[in-house]
């Protein structure tokens, strides 16, 4: 049975976000977390959130148990796109694009 946790509207570029999660894909939890504690990125602090909240969701509602879990998939994708704009020479524009992205991670627990 796979476990989801969603986080949407991290403010985070996907492209960004996807460079921290090829880290972790495919790792038991507490591999995972180990590795994104060292981490010196700022978008580890949010991956580690989301798969906390898995192994939550996991352990109460399922009676999982936290050490048997492994990440089986994780993905990062478009969030909403705040558009702003910048002021260039000869009243000129140019567009600012602070993007977001929505992170989703899902979990099962290991055969024996």
């Amino acid at each position: 049975m796979k476990v989801r946790a969603v986080a949407k509207d991290v403010g985070i570029s996907p492209q960004k976000v996807r460079l921290v999660i090829n880290m972790v894909r495919g790792r038991k939890i507490d591999e995972a977390l180990t590795i994104l504690s060292f981490s010196p990125t700022p978008t580890s602090k949010a991956v580690a959130k989301v798969i906390k909240s898995a192994v939550a969701n996991a352990e109460s509602n399922f009676q999982m148990s936290p050490a048997e879990l492994r990440i089986t998939d994780i993905f990062a994708d478009k969030g909403h796109t705040l558009k702003r704009f910048r002021p260039q020479s000869r009243g000129r524009v140019s567009p600012i694009l602070k993007r977001a992205s929505n992170i989703t991670v899902f979990v099962t627990e290991e055969e024996k």
